[in-house]
């Protein structure tokens, strides 16, 4: 007696296992992938906030205490906007840009792609001349990146170290220059001494404008902040009556332009310090932009067919804005009404410049036309 024959297994049914075991690897291998991939963004920011050294670094908060560096990540950062005012510092927001350089920056950072270095190129001052303006318009330079806010390092931030500083710097590739600006160095006392021992070869801006103009324009942007200062003239005289200037008043003391260019040179020689002319750079910005390229070693790309004059704001613009095809106007707080001056506190002034404006003149080897 034989047993009976196993029975036939069910083609349909084996295919269906089959099918069934391949879909549980495929289903696991993408958990396992990612599982994976969902810890790079982690990787990557742990080690742009220096996670992987194991330092503690820092940075000084508006309070003057400290937070660590790696909070930076976790709230918006002035740097990654853009648009500035063309005669102030103050930042607005701008949906028309697109990723500004400090944006790119974190997306280099990413791929890999190019190094932070130290400034070769610092825009030293002066508030109020037109840094702003100066700023953005470089950035339209490919071989250009620059930090958007102000970095502070040389005047509140110096205790927080190079590295610290290096780390605010946009990447850049071989040929490329890395630039940031912050106007308050070029009064800061210690500001030359700090920046030549960094590197004594930095290249060094300095973007002047009428001292007069200046003051006003200063004391109208405060004004705007806090309505209840005292007037204009009641500031500008130490005594009214006898029409002593009060040079301890920031937005005076900022126009002696010849006082704080005396400290500058002591460290670095005029060759490595480019005066650009505020007033130039709204009548004629591809001309002025022309001798900043010249001046950084850079071919000349930044040229007239970039601008356009805009009548009603009353300065130029960009055609093309740097990481945008859409046309750009720096500044919604550009063009403000400044306060009515009493003409003769204005021509007190105007006298009390002249002989420094005569020795800057000297000094730069450049008449800069001030009254």
């Amino acid at each position: 007696f034989s047993p009976p024959p196993p029975p036939q297994q069910n083609p349909a049914k084996k295919r269906l296992l089959l099918l069934s075991i391949m879909f549980l690897l495929w289903v696991y291998t993408l958990y396992s992938c990612v599982g994976y991939c969902s810890t790079v963004p982690t990787l990557v920011v742990d080690s742009y906030r220096g996670k992987d050294t194991g330092a503690a670094v820092t940075r000084r908060t508006e309070s003057g205490g400290t937070e660590p560096a790696s909070n930076l990540l976790s709230k918006p950062q002035p740097w990654l906007a853009a648009s500035r005012d063309l005669l102030n510092d103050e930042p607005e927001a701008d949906t028309s840009r697109g990723l500004g350089p400090s944006a790119m920056s974190m997306s280099s950072f990413s791929n890999g792609s190019g190094s932070k270095k130290l400034p070769q190129a610092i825009i030293i001052g002066v508030k109020k001349g037109g840094t702003r303006a100066l700023l953005e318009f470089l950035r339209v330079h490919p071989d250009i990146r620059a930090v958007g806010a102000e970095p502070h390092f040389f005047d509140r931030n110096y205790e927080n170290g190079l590295e610290w500083y290096r780390e605010l710097m946009p990447k850049t590739l071989e040929g490329q220059i890395t630039m940031e600006k912050t106007p308050s160095y070029f009064v800061t006392r210690e500001a030359p001494a700090r920046i030549s021992a960094m590197s004594r070869d930095t290249k060094l801006i300095v973007v002047v404008r009428d001292p007069v103009t200046r003051a006003i324009s200063d004391y109208t942007q405060t004004l705007s902040k806090k309505p209840d200062i005292p007037s204009f003239e009641s500031l500008t005289f130490k005594n009214r009556t006898t029409g002593l200037i009060d040079t301890s008043w920031s937005a005076v003391q900022i126009g002696i332009y010849a006082k704080h260019l005396d400290n500058w040179l002591q460290y670095f020689p005029m060759r490595q310090i480019l005066f650009v002319s505020g007033e130039r750079l709204i009548s004629d910005p591809a001309g002025e932009l022309g001798r900043v390229q010249d001046f950084l070693g850079l071919k000349r790309i930044i040229t007239d067919k970039h601008f356009y004059f805009n009548q009603t704001k009353g300065f130029p613009c960009l055609k093309k804005a740097e990481g945008s095809s859409k046309p750009h106007c720096l500044g919604k707080t550009k063009g403000r009404t400044h306060p009515n001056i009493d003409p003769e506190v204005v021509q007190r002034l105007r006298d009390f410049y002249r002989p420094f404006n005569m020795k800057f003149y000297q000094m730069t080897g450049h008449d800069f036309g001030w009254d």
